[in-house]
């Protein structure tokens, strides 16, 4: 097995020639770009349910520590290697949306014929032991689409490797960090010679 370079006591996969300070620096303002870019994406009549946070450093922790607590409470093999993507980061945003915010339009989205019908649904679900909470807002789940993609695509502009993970997400919400919300996703960052978020085992 390869060792890896070890400097500070903290291991280095791809080893930089720029201080880590500054590149966390960097990363970090950039969180903050992608939270405004979620923010201020395109809204369903114009209503934002959005929820975001921006984490790193001992938040940072936290949270992979709680992914792998979720493998090994699920059986679900991609909370642990998540996690490890997690702690090689230099950030990470989370994004989800409130649960209980309807579009108001019952449009049937859902699958039920009104929002106040879906909104019952909703409660006989909460008790229910899954990663998510259902049923949502059809328009809400668009919103919370678009923002993660608009949160995406600042990053890239910046050229930071991200990848967006539903475990990350879960992660957070059993952290009890995005209040109201049943659904929600991580995007972590990182600047490296090569992005760790791909090539990896399944």
């Amino acid at each position: 097995m390869r060792r890896l370079p070890i400097k500070d006591g903290l291991i280095y996969k791809y080893q930089r020639p720029y201080p880590p300070t500054m590149t966390s620096k960097a990363v970090e303002m950039v969180a903050e770009l992608m939270a405004l870019s979620a923010r201020t994406a395109p809204k369903g009549r114009g209503q934002d349910s959005i929820v975001i946070r921006t984490v790193a450093g001992d938040e940072l922790k936290a949270l992979a520590a709680k992914m792998r607590s979720l493998g090994e409470s699920t059986g679900m093999k991609i909370f642990p290697r998540d996690a490890g993507n997690v702690e090689q980061s230099d950030a990470c945003v989370v994004i989800g949306c409130k649960g209980a915010d309807v579009a108001g339009i019952d449009c049937g989205g859902c699958g039920f014929a009104t929002c106040k019908e879906m909104l019952f649904a909703q409660e006989a679900f909460a008790s229910k032991e899954t990663p998510f909470h259902g049923p949502n807002c059809a328009i809400k789940m668009a919103d919370l689409g678009i923002a993660l993609g608009s949160a995406a695509k600042t990053a890239s502009l910046h050229n930071v490797d991200n990848r967006i993970m539903f475990t990350a997400g879960v992660g957070a919400l059993s952290l009890g960090w995005l209040e109201g919300c049943n659904i929600a996703y991580g995007l972590p960052l990182k600047v490296s010679g090569k992005s760790i978020y791909f090539d990896r085992s399944a």
